[in-house]
């Protein structure tokens, strides 16, 4: 299965575990197909420096190198406008582009968008509880 991940569900999985921490690593063991633009990865990086900066002592859950190495990147080609905040657009185009059924994400400006074509934009306890019913 195709998805897209939001930058706090990476946030969240490298230095506090629990449900991203779990989602990553089927994206880790290739359960999943993470998809990410180098706009996005960009983004990871960025945020990834400024909590390390921010909790220097806190132990990393997940190396972000791991996370983004088991990730396929795509050149971006949709153009998409339909997020509040501008910034998020980004993730709804890759998935747009990479045919990703779903977004993971704890942004709320994302979840409130729900749904983009065939894209469902969801929290990541909503992703695994839907996971878990295919299987």
């Amino acid at each position: 299965m195709r998805i897209v991940i939001d930058t706090n569900v990476i946030a969240s999985a490298m230095f506090f575990g629990g449900k991203p921490r779990a989602l990553l690593e089927m994206v880790v063991t290739k359960e999943l197909e993470a998809y990410a633009s180098e706009e996005i990865v960009v983004e990871y990086k960025e945020t990834a420096e400024e909590l390390q900066s921010r909790y220097p002592g806190k132990s990393l859950q997940l190396p972000l190198g791991i996370i983004i190495a088991a990730m396929k990147l795509i050149a971006p080609v949709s153009h998409v406008k339909v997020c509040r905040d501008p910034d998020d657009d980004k993730f709804i185009a890759c998935a747009v582009d990479a045919k990703c059924l779903y977004i993971v994400s704890g942004d709320k400006d994302l979840l409130a968008v729900k749904h983009y074509q065939d894209v469902q934009i969801v929290t990541v306890a909503e992703f695994l509880e839907q996971y878990d019913r295919r299987a």
